[in-house]
């Protein structure tokens, strides 16, 4: 405000800006009559601190005089911080150790004072951390083990933010990608495998698959499959079994004999394309399946060298329900391919004998009979139970004995636990009564003929064995056998209970034209 010593119009006063002011005339006002100072325009603390106006009073007369006005400007809270990135890894390896440097920014606020101290923080981050470097420059590092498994990619958002009133900040996001190592071996889905091949199967048939998968990615995750061996001091896996180095397949490369092989174990490996590799393996049980390709092999009775099989014998006195013979047969195949069954399938008298459906037992169905033959031929059919059913047929021979008194065939339960004891007791016994009987008409003939002797000479008759024998040979000599064969007869105390001996040639004692 400017005064006049002068009155009237000389008295009067204006006022204006000098034109020397330059340019920062142009963000003031000035009221010409009253000089009052105002604002034209938005003062910037950061663009221009402050301001130096001159000031011009001019009366009525046209004296004037000028005066210097400096406006300073004070600073306000209004910009917000800055991050300026200065470097940037992405993407960093999932191995890298802890505090390894992803990135490198600094911080500025252009406001002065407390509006311009910042401070930076991280959002909500585990993994990454800022570590301050030199004046307003931070550091982005790591703080623990990446795994890209669990997390391929990190957003992390720096914020930085001034001390003013109200306070101003401003955020950069830094997305972080983990690029993959081999660090993860392959994985089966199942612990083991079980599968199964019928046996005579085709060539390279395929039986089932195995299945891995390998966390990692590109070359790391990409897995092949290959048959290892199942113990390492084997030189070469097994030769019936591949696997598809691919897809996982296993193969059955040859036909298989359940009857020799029934299982096989090998080994699988899978290898990623990593460097260097990972591997895993796992066991793979191959099971074969029996089919029926083996037809039943009788093993009694079996006719041996091509000879015929050996007759059974059956007194006359045989009850229904007595045990003839057994028809013994195996199957080499398993399960119900191996289950037999037995069928009379053709005999001389059909009526006369039955067989076992189960156990192939060969018993009378009713007592033999004198319009029956004497030789009587069986033919049993063994079938076991496969699909489609094989069988084989086992020929039997009886003869049956005549005679009366003689013993019948001892009777055996089905139950009975050694079926082939019973019979070959049975044939013992019935040899024995035969012999004996033939011994003691043996025996009958010879004391008649001492009996003659006797009355002839009327010496003395020894009848001890030694006697016999003598009178035998020397009536051999003299004709009086007819036989073509002279025999020794020797009879102990007690032979009719336990012991006996079988007639046998006496051929030293007797000339060579009486025997043969």
């Amino acid at each position: 405000m400017a005064t006049d010593a002068d009155e009237g119009v000389n008295g009067d006063i204006s006022y204006q800006f000098s034109q020397s002011v330059g340019h920062s005339h142009s963000l003031f006002t000035i009221n010409s009559r009253t000089g009052e100072i105002g604002i034209a325009k938005p003062l910037d603390f950061e663009t221009e601190k402050k301001h130096e106006l001159t000031v011009q009073a001019i009366d009525g007369g046209g004296l004037s005089t000028m005066c210097n006005l400096v406006v300073e400007v004070m600073d306000v809270n209004d910009n917000s911080p800055e991050i300026i990135v200065s470097s940037f890894n992405s993407p960093i390896p999932e191995n890298v150790a802890p505090g390894t440097v992803v990135a490198v920014f600094a911080v500025r606020d252009q406001d002065s004072g407390v509006n311009g101290e910042i401070s930076c923080a991280l959002e909500e981050q585990l993994s990454f951390a800022l570590r301050p470097a030199f004046k307003n420059y931070y550091e982005l590092v790591t703080v623990s083990a990446l795994d890209r498994e669990e997390r391929a990619q990190h957003t992390v958002v720096v914020t930085a933010a001034d001390a003013g009133s109200p306070p101003l900040s401003s955020s950069h996001t830094f997305s972080v990608d983990i690029s993959d190592v081999n660090d993860n071996a392959p994985v089966f889905n199942q612990t083991s495998y079980t599968m199964y091949v019928h046996e005579n199967n085709a060539a390279a048939l395929l039986v089932g698959a195995v299945k891995a998968t390998d966390a990692d990615a590109g070359p790391n995750g990409k897995v092949s499959y290959s048959v290892v061996p199942a113990r390492a001091a084997e030189e070469e896996p097994c030769s019936c079994v591949s696997v598809q180095s691919e897809s996982g397949g296993v193969f059955v490369l040859r036909p298989l004999d359940y009857e020799q092989l029934r299982q096989l174990e090998v080994v699988v490996s899978a290898a990623d394309a990593g460097s260097p590799a990972l591997s895993s393996s796992v066991s793979v049980r191959l099971l074969v399946v029996d089919e029926n390709d083996n037809a039943p092999l009788v093993l009694h009775p079996g006719a041996q060298d091509g000879s015929p099989p050996s007759s059974e014998l059956v007194p006359a006195g045989a009850a229904a329900g007595d045990l003839v013979s057994k028809v013994v047969a195996v199957d080499a195949d398993s399960g119900q391919n191996s289950w037999l069954s037995y069928q009379l399938l053709r005999a001389t008298e059909p009526g006369l004998f039955a067989v076992g459906a189960q156990s192939g037992e060969v018993r009378l169905r009713r007592p033999p009979s004198e319009r029956d033959a004497a030789k009587q031929k069986l033919v049993v059919l063994v079938r076991d139970n496969g699909r489609p059913p094989l069988s084989a047929t086992a020929a039997l021979s009886v003869l049956l004995v005549p005679g009366s008194g003689d013993a019948p065939l001892p009777r055996q339960s089905p139950a009975a636990g050694d079926d082939d004891g019973s019979l070959t007791t049975s044939l013992i016994i019935a040899l024995v009564f035969v012999s004996l009987l033939f011994l003691l008409s043996a025996a009958a003939f010879v004391a008649c003929k001492v009996c003659k002797r006797k009355e002839l000479s009327g010496g003395p008759v020894l009848y001890g064995p030694s006697s016999v024998q003598s009178y035998v040979a020397d009536g051999a000599a003299a004709g009086t056998l007819p036989h073509a064969y002279c025999y020794e007869v020797s009879l102990t105390t007690g032979s009719g209970n336990s012991e006996f001996k079988f007639l046998k040639p006496v051929l030293p004692s007797l000339p060579a034209q009486h025997c043969s």
